[in-house]
């Protein structure tokens, strides 16, 4: 009787490290649907009540304001520059986030802007407004639902932008800069706002939409906003998205989830449209390999005070331009890593690539179009 009962024992034991070795593998394997599943509001986005709307004539709905932005002081730099940031936000109850809420705000000041907004503190004046943006779980859906939260966090983008011209501009040199999903908004700001004013389309010195898909037909020879095909040209667009050697999931998934901004004011997919390649390495959009010792400097600037020069790594990777896509090589640099919690290793990285190389391509290009050199600044504060 004792044989039969322990062996009855180790039956069940083994029968639970079995179930509970199939849970672990199924949850493993449909990780990532279960994270996301937690990040969706569950409400339809027509039954939603979004945050209330930021003012941008207050300085507190801005996260990157010049200390006199209407009146620019004598020693600023000649040019300014409007940075749309991409998503820092998660999600779960909401299809949109406050611009005051934590956790967002502390990924957006302690990892975006310093390593992609930082790559211009010494090219213009910034500007950075916080809008409602849509959650990260909106770009890990195709859902009508997260397609109308887009449109809604562009509608706050416009609204900063339209009051920036109006009361901040003054008719100076600026550059417009967008990230991953504020890359897609500061396209079509360029369509919208830009392209069909030619008094603004002037004053336009460059736009940089990093790691960002858009379509190489709206920025052709004859567009009115061109491609920046080589150093100093100004007036054009410098647009890539970047995956390293190797890593298929990447391109699969820019090649599925990235949504471009039609002339009907709804996001739809590439459908075969070629995208846009512009290699920092190269400054233009050549695509030919161009070698690591071109790579001026990637930084990792996480953590860093606004303004803080990181320390530069050099010769990180090669890039080049294939498929409409940036290919690069795995950086040398453990510091070059993605690295944090699954919905931050969903976001923008932590590091920037590219960050002294668009710094000096910036900066070229705003010498050609003012005709003067661009010295060091103080130009904006975190608000």
């Amino acid at each position: 009787m004792g044989d039969r009962l322990k062996g009855f024992k180790r039956w069940i034991f083994a029968g639970a490290v079995l179930v509970l070795g199939l849970l672990v593998a199924a949850a493993f394997v449909w990780r990532y649907d279960i994270l996301s599943n937690a990040l969706d509001p569950k409400v339809p986005f027509l039954t939603y009540e979004p945050p209330p709307a930021p003012d941008y004539a207050r300085a507190s709905s801005w996260a990157l304001l010049p200390k006199d932005p209407a009146g620019p002081a004598p020693g600023d730099l000649p040019a300014d520059v409007f940075f749309v940031h991409p998503t820092t936000f998660d999600g779960g109850q909401d299809w949109n986030g406050a611009i005051d809420q934590p956790k967002a705000q502390r990924f957006l000041s302690r990892v975006v802007l310093p390593n992609y907004a930082g790559p211009f503190y010494r090219v213009g004046r910034v500007f950075a407004p916080r809008y409602r943006q849509a959650s990260l779980y909106t770009y890990l859906t195709l859902r009508d639902d997260a397609r109308e939260a887009r449109r809604f966090a562009y509608g706050d983008v416009r609204e900063a932008f339209r009051l920036y011209l109006a009361r901040y501009n003054n008719d100076r040199p600026f550059i417009v800069v967008g990230v991953e999903q504020g890359g897609a908004m500061a396209a079509r700001l360029l369509r919208e706002e830009v392209s069909g004013a030619a008094s603004v389309r002037a004053r336009l010195v460059a736009a940089y939409l990093i790691e960002t898909i858009v379509p190489v037909e709206e920025y052709g020879v004859l567009s009115p906003i061109p491609a920046c095909g080589q150093r100093g040209q100004t007036g054009c667009v410098a647009a890539w998205a970047s995956t390293q050697e190797g890593d298929f999931q990447r391109i699969q998934d820019l090649n599925r989830r990235s949504l471009i901004w039609d002339n009907g004011d709804q996001l739809i997919d590439l459908n075969g449209r070629q995208a846009l390649c512009f290699n920092p390495l190269l400054g233009g959009t050549g695509t030919e390999r161009a070698p690591a010792r071109l790579n001026l400097g990637a930084a990792n600037a996480t953590g860093l005070e606004w303004g803080a020069r990181p320390a530069f790594l050099q010769r990180q990777v090669w890039a080049q331009c294939q498929g409409g896509l940036l290919h690069t090589s795995r950086p040398k640099s453990t510091a070059l890593r993605g690295a944090g919690s699954w919905a931050d290793r969903h976001k923008v990285d932590g590091f920037n690539l590219f960050y002294a190389d668009i710094e000096a391509d910036a900066q070229e290009r705003v010498a050609v179009a003012t005709g003067k050199p661009v010295q060091a600044s103080r130009a904006s504060s975190p608000q």
